[in-house]
């Protein structure tokens, strides 16, 4: 199996080919374009599994071909692991290009596997434990200030993958709680005490 062909299917599928990357609309599906291009009721019924490892293992392939992908069942998502002595490269600048590959990983589950109710989470190079450990920390001493201090402490918007990493860590928490506010790119987590 062709891995770059695959990709170049997957993406075609999306309506997205290197050709559209500057224009604003992608164009109509060439007219001889692959039947494969596109999901048929057949691919609907594919593990899950199999196709975010496939679409992984065919993006990894284009980028470098040393990176290794594994992926593992939880139980509301897959969970892939990338690894490789560049594999850190992918997060990209604050992990913005692993939240993309996520978004990307999603799409493709959701159109070629019909499962849109499975999360998608991808680590590279240990980029998202690290990550995990930093927010807990962060979230821990937050707790210690708040409990002191007994004001609550408001903390700048983030995405909900590290918003639920900090509502986990202080979850048990027995002197503080958090909430998420706000809408969309503003949402926000609020620590303040539990009693009070």
């Amino acid at each position: 199996m062709d891995n770059r062909t695959n990709l170049d299917d997957y993406l075609a599928g999306l309506g997205i080919s290197e050709a559209d990357e500057d224009e604003v609309t992608p164009p109509p599906p060439a007219p001889d374009a692959s039947a494969e291009a596109l999901p048929s009721e057949g691919l609907l019924n594919e593990d899950p599994k199999e196709v975010l490892e496939r679409f992984l293992n065919a993006l990894t392939s284009r980028m470098d071909d040393t990176l290794s992908v594994s992926v593992q069942q939880a139980e509301d998502a897959l969970e892939a692991e990338i690894t490789g002595e560049n594999a850190a490269k992918l997060a990209g600048r604050d992990g913005r290009l692993l939240g993309a590959i996520e978004v990307i990983a999603y799409t493709v589950l959701a159109k070629q596997a019909g499962r849109s109710d499975l999360r998608v989470r991808i680590d590279v190079g240990g980029f998202r434990k690290r990550q995990a450990d930093t927010l807990t920390k962060l979230a821990e001493r937050l707790a210690i200030q708040v409990a002191k201090s007994g004001e609550p402490h408001e903390l700048q918007p983030m995405p909900a993958s590290e918003r639920r990493v900090i509502h986990i860590a202080l979850k048990e928490h027995p002197d503080v709680m958090s909430e998420s506010v706000g809408e969309g790119a503003s949402r926000r987590l609020i620590i303040r005490p539990r009693h009070g």
